[in-house]
């Protein structure tokens, strides 16, 4: 799989970072993981990673404050000879003069926050997560209904624009048109967004390039959303079974994730806005429990029990 990466001046930008030390040179962040380095300031480097952030916060100052300057010195050597991306001293630490000097020697970014350790740690880790996630791109449309991230797939034509513009005109919002970038942020949850060259931007055949933020509003676009259902719109084929009832549920694959999905077929006459307004909350009542279907065929199992023990 395709390894990602950010570049640290990136990082410093939207952590709003002091620089104590930064190199003139580019420094890429490959991992989102992050590193304590409480163990390698006592000289543990078994299973180190140099490609980690390292992060100091008041328990490793704080033996490091109790330690000679010459102690002091041979243990951050020990860190700063391995490479390390970078050191970020939180709760506004104050690097010693001894890691000054190796930060110089090693030509190794020393960075410092105002936030408590574990908070930032936690907003870092988020950041990186989405930046250096796994991501592909899909031809398709992206639109938020009700607090849900729809994702519309199908071929050129079949109008998946068209039918983004009228959730528009309802009260919704859209994400991305055309081409839509999607992140494994998590293991359980992908986020979708558009490519900034295009964004807000959306095709309609016949009139052109719409600019929907200034056509609808500052309300109607959103830069990102979290992909929880995904509908594949296709020609309506006379003959062919569609599912009417929705006991099986259908899911599609993207970057190892099974989204719950959809099959509608286009065809005049029908109001495709309304029907993804209910296949949206349909959707969000079955994550919450509850599945109208089974509902259904829960009640005509009853009745028919009911039948045939009337009979005997």
């Amino acid at each position: 799989m395709e390894k990602f990466s950010v570049s640290l001046q990136k990082v410093v930008d939207e952590m709003k970072l002091d620089k104590l030390y930064y190199p003139e040179r580019e420094i890429m962040v490959t991992t989102a993981d992050l590193n304590r380095p409480g163990l390698q300031i006592t000289g543990f480097f078994d299973y180190f990673d140099p490609t980690r952030i390292q992060v100091f916060g008041m328990v490793e100052n704080t033996y490091l404050a109790g330690m000679t300057s010459e102690n002091r010195y041979n243990s951050l050597k020990r860190l700063f000879e391995k490479n390390v991306t970078a050191v970020i001293l939180t709760r506004n630490g104050n690097a010693t003069p001894e890691m000054m000097s190796l930060a110089e020697e090693y030509d190794t970014p020393v960075l410092r926050t105002s936030l408590q350790t574990s908070y930032f740690t936690s907003s870092l880790n988020g950041y990186l997560n989405v930046e250096l996630a796994p991501r592909i791109t899909r031809h398709g449309v992206l639109v938020e209904l009700y607090g849900q991230g729809l994702l519309i797939l199908g071929e050129s034509g079949v109008g998946k624009s068209e039918t983004a513009v009228e959730l528009i005109k309802r009260g919704h919002r859209l994400v991305a048109d055309d081409a839509v970038e999607i992140k494994k942020v998590s293991a359980r949850s992908l986020v979708g967004s558009s490519p900034d060259i295009i964004r807000h931007f959306i095709e309609l055949r016949g009139i052109g390039i719409v600019d929907v933020k200034n056509i609808f509003g500052m309300g109607s676009v959103k830069d990102s959303e979290k992909i929880d259902m995904i509908i594949h719109l296709e020609t309506w084929e006379k003959g062919k079974q569609y599912d009417r009832l929705g006991l099986v549920d259908e899911y599609t694959n993207i970057l190892g994730l099974d989204i719950p999905s959809l099959t509608i077929p286009v065809r005049p006459g029908r109001n495709l806005a309304v029907i993804f307004e209910v296949a949206a909350m349909n959707n969000r009542q079955k994550r919450m429990g509850y599945n109208a279907a089974e509902e259904l065929n829960r009640r005509l199992a009853e009745q028919i029990n009911e039948s045939f023990g009337g009979e005997m």
